[in-house]
């Protein structure tokens, strides 16, 4: 399962380095580009850059949710076994009780 995540996390932050690139490809061959206003007076890079923080923010939801519910190997093998402090505590309290008598 671990390599599953890991896997669909390299997939997410391989899109995310594209989208990023991007950016930073427009930004430095092509600033006039940026410097148009297509909606209200924003111009593209600041438009460009809230989506880049919103599809940042959707990728992590989906990573999130794809990863979700899928317990781990060592999350597996934590919830079988026994806490060794309790086992420790009663083991103390028993003592306490057989050197009262």
């Amino acid at each position: 399962m671990e390599s599953r995540n890991a896997r669909l996390g390299l997939q997410l932050f391989c899109v995310y380095l594209v989208l990023y690139g991007g950016f930073v490809l427009l930004a430095a061959f092509s600033p006039a580009t940026m410097e148009a206003t297509p909606v209200a007076g924003i111009n593209l890079a600041i438009l460009y850059g809230f989506a880049l923080i919103v599809g940042a923010l959707v990728m992590a939801l989906i990573y999130g949710a794809m990863c979700k519910g899928e317990p781990t190997a060592a999350t597996a093998t934590n919830d079988s076994a026994v806490d060794p402090q309790e086992n420790g505590t009663e083991a103390n309290a028993a003592s306490t009780q057989e050197d009262t008598q």
